[in-house]
């Protein structure tokens, strides 16, 4: 006898993560790829809700590596929305929201997916290389800079 097994994600619901700048309107940019599903979107600064009226926000604190106990304040921020919210797709643009992000999510089932910012030429970013062992699918927005391991080039957003 097999017992059924209630699924915990929302299997229409997205999870879009950026910080400030050129990173969310990167992702304002892409999230239009997701126009069949529910986008919940989580961001640094509070003014970014008037562009997303129709659509759930969280605001989390912004964080850097020098700012540890800033840093575990946005864990813990980002992993209460991810088990408050379930979503089947975490999808960031960077920078340290999105790889806590996509890290909690993956370890909650979802699917997740991390563009690198188009700023990143020389190299990926920080938050990029780190989060590329978290995303079921890691880009780059620079060819010269895509690998066979990861990040992949596909084109850029702007």
């Amino acid at each position: 006898m097999t017992l059924p097994i209630k699924e915990t994600r929302h299997p229409d619901k997205v999870l879009a993560v950026a910080s400030s700048g050129g990173h969310w309107v990167q992702l304002r940019r892409v999230v239009p790829a997701f126009a069949d599903s529910e986008v919940v979107y989580v961001t640094v600064l509070k003014s970014y809700r008037s562009e997303v009226p129709e659509n759930r926000f969280y605001q989390v604190n912004d964080a850097t590596r020098w700012n540890k106990l800033g840093l575990i304040m946005l864990a813990t921020r980002l992993a209460w929305i991810i088990c408050k919210e379930r979503p089947a797709v975490v999808i960031s643009t960077g920078a340290a929201p999105g790889f806590f992000a996509l890290m909690l999510g993956r370890w909650f089932g979802a699917r997740t997916i991390w563009i690198d910012s188009i700023a990143n030429v020389e190299e990926v970013s920080l938050s990029g290389s780190r989060a590329g062992r978290y995303a079921d699918l890691w880009l780059t927005q620079w060819p010269h800079l895509a690998r066979s391991e990861g990040p992949h080039y596909a084109g850029s957003v702007l």
